[in-house]
């Protein structure tokens, strides 16, 4: 990273965990999480070689006290730590977990936000964000849209290091993206610092290539760590951090 603020970023750094997961969520479930919560789905696609519809179950259950439920975007970014407790659940609470989500609706909104927070060793450890841009419409409705040519100045002004979905047919948005952001022109792979070859009159400046090792942070390193200074500034570690 660069910039005038990276002294910054290595100050906040020095007094919050390493093992970082990015995880947007909240406690906040609401009428409509609730409902979502307490009906029992059952998916044949667990049990069944061929995959078919979910359908309901007659019965309902009680929200569960032996943990708290959170839910948020199903995009996360998970440390190996995590990951590792979650396959191996030393303390057997990511399979209690799983089981529990495996009759849930959606259930990839909210596994992992309730897991990390649940967890002693994990909950001091989540940023409240997944460093996604997202679009949303106005009055926004219950998912994002795709975003379009319109929101390609918003979404490079947030600083996220990914958006989307973009729809598979967009190509100028998806064109653009790659002249504005990655500058790679058609055919070509992204031009990183290790590509020393000319890049005049069309040519590919990666088909020489120096030193693999060399990293040259632009502008959108400078966003993005202007953004991760907002994610990680105490008043949002204290306020949003499992809540």
């Amino acid at each position: 990273m660069v910039g005038s603020n990276f002294s910054n970023l290595l100050h906040i750094l020095s007094f919050v965990p390493r093992d970082f997961n990015f995880i947007e969520h909240t406690s906040n479930i609401g009428w409509n999480e609730y409902q979502r919560i307490i009906q029992i789905v059952v998916d044949p696609g667990l049990y069944l070689a061929s995959k078919r519809g979910i359908f309901l179950g007659t019965k309902r259950r009680v929200l569960p006290r032996q943990f708290r439920f959170f839910t948020g975007s199903p995009q996360v970014i998970l440390s190996r730590k995590l990951v590792e407790f979650s396959i191996l659940g030393w303390d057997n609470f990511p399979r209690t977990l799983l089981l529990f989500f495996a009759n849930i609706k959606s259930s990839h909104r909210g596994y992992f936000q309730t897991l990390a927070c649940n967890a002693r060793e994990f909950s001091n450890t989540v940023m409240n964000s997944n460093l996604r841009y997202m679009a949303w419409d106005n009055p926004p409705g219950k998912e994002p849209r795709n975003p379009r040519v319109s929101d390609v100045k918003k979404m490079l002004g947030s600083g996220a290091a990914f958006a989307g979905n973009f729809a598979p047919n967009d190509h100028e948005v998806l064109d653009l993206i790659d002249s504005v952001v990655l500058h790679r022109r058609k055919g070509m792979i992204s031009p990183g610092g290790w590509c020393v070859g000319r890049r005049d009159r069309g040519r590919d400046p990666c088909q020489h290539w120096g030193d693999t090792n060399i990293l040259r942070p632009g502008h959108a390193a400078e966003r993005f760590e202007k953004l991760l200074l907002r994610v990680m500034a105490n008043s949002t570690l204290r306020s949003n951090q499992c809540r």
